[in-house]
């Protein structure tokens, strides 16, 4: 396996690229997953859906964006969509959660039109919907890791602003912070994740990578920032894990990533469950 890393610069972009993603997705997932806005992720990913398959569809009708990457409209689209969420949310403000199944309505209603119009990608697209390693190519690798670097300096930037509104946004506002904004650039930063993530997990999958590795550090994490260091540890194993098993049984890399997740979660619950069992037993 490593001496084809090393041989392959299509495997050395996507275990780099999928390095990269098991890092952001998980620790942009903790917030997402405390501020219980799980179902965001999957509007955006579906929205993401419709950019990359209207770039496909051009691509084929207009000869001079051939050459387009359609992770450029997909990021795009996967912005718009987050901003599109955020006004909806402040129209219906007894009613917010109304914004996500709007949004990603709208993300599946546009993909499919697309997908319907257009004609002979449908093995591109299926490695947009649930990841591809030989896909990757060098400019998505440098725009995931330009994606990372927002990532990082966001978090790292408003770390304290983000703890309070993950807990207590109705304190966040009486304290002053500028909940609105930022909550809004969490929304663009997370859109960007989304679109960024989709070569190497896939469309469909990636919202799963933000949640599942988070779900299985909070039962074994006493604390927020535990939570954030076992998420980005769990998601870095189901990435790596995952990539090895799809370049050996050829299949697509965002299921098998999404499974060993899923593997890595049921196993934390039954070791979680012994501990406390004996805990238990212990003091009785």
């Amino acid at each position: 396996m490593i001496e084809a890393i090393l041989t392959y610069d299509f495997l050395q972009n996507a275990f780099a690229a999928g390095l990269i993603i098991g890092v952001i997705a998980p620790l942009l997932g903790v917030f997402i997953v405390v501020r219980r806005l799980s179902l965001i992720a999957d509007a955006l990913s579906h929205v993401t859906l419709a950019g990359i398959a209207g770039s496909l569809f051009l691509s084929q009708s207009v000869a001079a964006l051939a050459a387009l990457n359609p992770l450029y409209l997909g990021i795009a689209a996967s912005v718009a969509g987050s901003v599109m969420i955020e006004r909806l949310r402040r129209l219906y403000k007894h009613y917010e959660e109304l914004a996500i199944p709007i949004i990603l309505s709208a993300g599946i209603g546009f993909g499919a039109i697309f997908i319907s119009l257009a004609q002979g990608f449908q093995t591109d697209l299926f490695g947009y919907l649930f990841g591809s390693v030989s896909a990757v190519s060098r400019q998505d690798l440098w725009i995931v890791t330009a994606i990372a670097g927002v990532v990082v300096l966001f978090i790292l930037l408003f770390y304290k602003e983000l703890f309070v509104l993950s807990f207590d946004e109705e304190f966040a506002k009486a304290s002053g912070l500028p909940s609105r904004w930022i909550h809004f650039l969490f929304m663009i930063v997370t859109a960007l994740v989304i679109a960024g993530s989709m070569r190497i997990v896939g469309i469909l999958l990636v919202s799963s990578l933000m949640t599942l590795p988070v779900a299985a550090a909070m039962r074994i994490s006493g604390s927020f920032k535990g939570t954030i260091l076992w998420s980005v540890l769990f998601g870095e194993f189901s990435v790596l894990a995952g990539l090895v098993m799809a370049f050996y049984f050829n299949l697509a890399p965002g299921g098998t990533i999404v499974v060993t997740s899923i593997v890595v979660l049921l196993l934390v619950i039954a070791f979680s469950k012994s501990v406390r069992t004996k805990t238990n037993e212990v003091v009785t």
